[in-house]
């Protein structure tokens, strides 16, 4: 028994011996830090300037700006480089951010600068995040890809944690300026990491030069004849609309715990710490084949901690239930990606990926307006307690209603 234990441990950390796969780990994690320090540096200061949880919302309404762009990213992963589409869409996330740091640094810093770096950098973010994915199975054999998948997302949650903590002190001593300078040197790691991958980022070849409609509908039309994904995609949209939180912890940090930007870190590392325990929980489920209940039991499980965290007063007890909250979200996000992983070939890997994102992001953005609206209404707490009850909700829905995902079971045989 403990011999098997000591293998399936193993087994867990075998994609870091494969050094494209380090690099392309390398990638998505400073690719990380810069996204969410680029986040929490914009919403911090936002609303240390403006006091308006509504301003602090239309900033993930300003994201949907980007995304009728996830799609075509899907095709260019498809159809092009996938390294140089990484290397180039970092590049501007560098540059912007250089950019923000000089005009804090000036104190010209506007408002207005700031939704503008938001709306490009997750423009072309989203052109370059379905190459990653999609370079996986590139990188690593097909029978890691679960464990390489959930050495990422843990990594890129560890990682998370110290984004918050890097951010709450460069914010409090080095203000605005200091925050954004070290956010763009994690995005010029993120820029030169895929440099170093020798694997070929070339698209994999197909019969023949489509349009890029004619790629989307192929990917659309794979993705509803798909036996999970649909319903999949769709559990995650209704919930995250009603119940999107992360980016507005310096809302709930001053309504709910009457703390500023150490409430805001403390909540955001407690977060990352649950998703990092939620993924590698995962890493221990790849035998297991219902893998839509793996989902399902997850969300419902978060739904619940939605309802605690809005009935918190606590800031430690806070900070349990939102790691609780990252355990229940990681679960159920790393186990979605890897049935995208496992269930799509090469050639649809891109479009795929970028419908994931599609639908992942979409949900955030308008998740984000509407739980910041709804703050401002009705108040932080209240919102995630009716976040939560509408989320309890439509998992048991989807569970008694939509049974293809609770029936699924992952067939390694068939889908190689």
């Amino acid at each position: 028994m403990t011999n098997k234990n000591s293998n399936s441990f193993s087994r867990v950390f075998v994609p870091f011996k494969h050094p494209d796969f380090v690099f392309l780990w390398l990638a998505g994690i400073t690719s990380g830090i810069t996204m969410s320090m680029k986040l929490l540096i914009s919403t911090q200061w936002l609303y240390d300037e403006t006091s308006s949880s509504v301003l602090l919302g239309a900033l993930g309404l300003a994201q949907l700006f980007q995304m009728p762009v996830v799609l075509f990213g899907g095709v260019m992963a498809d159809s092009s480089d996938r390294k140089k589409l990484m290397i180039y869409t970092q590049l501007v996330s560098f540059v912007l951010l250089v950019a923000l740091g000089v005009f804090a640094q000036t104190g010209s810093l506007a408002p207005w600068h700031v939704f503008g770096m938001i709306v490009v950098t997750g423009i072309t973010s989203m052109l370059g995040n379905s190459s990653r994915p999609a370079m996986i199975p590139r990188v690593i054999p097909k029978e890691y890809i679960t464990e390489a998948i959930s050495l990422s997302s843990a990594s890129f949650q560890v990682s998370s944690i110290f984004s918050p903590l890097i951010f709450w002190k460069t914010f409090e001593y080095l203000g605005p300026t200091g925050s954004f300078y070290v956010a763009s040197v994690f995005a010029f790691i993120s820029v030169v990491s895929p440099l170093f991958i020798k694997v070929n980022g070339n698209a994999a070849p197909g019969p023949q030069k489509t349009s890029a409609i004619d790629s989307i509908k192929e990917g659309y039309k794979f993705i509803l004849n798909h036996p999970i994904l649909p319903g999949l995609y769709l559990l995650d949209i209704f919930v995250t609309i009603f119940s999107f939180y992360r980016n507005l912890f310096p809302v709930f940090s001053k309504e709910l715990y009457s703390r500023g930007v150490d409430g805001t870190g403390l909540l955001n590392a407690s977060n990352s710490l649950g998703t990092i325990i939620g993924a590698s929980i995962v890493m221990f489920t790849s035998k297991i084949k219902s893998k839509g209940q793996i989902v399902l039991v997850a969300t419902l499980f978060y739904s619940l901690f939605l309802v605690l965290f809005g009935m918190s007063t606590n800031l430690w007890l806070g900070m349990f239930v939102v790691l609780c909250l990252g355990l229940t979200d990681g679960i159920s996000m790393v186990t979605r990606q890897a049935i995208v992983q496992l269930t799509t070939p090469d050639k649809m890997l891109g479009r795929a990926s970028s419908a994931h994102s599609f639908s992942a992001m979409g949900a955030n953005h308008i998740g984000h307006f509407e739980v910041g609206v709804m703050s401002a209404v009705i108040g932080a707490g209240s919102t995630m307690i009716l976040g939560g009850g509408i989320s309890l909700f439509v998992t048991l829905l989807f569970w008694f209603v939509y049974k293809s995902i609770r029936n699924y079971k992952y067939n390694e045989v068939l889908q190689t």
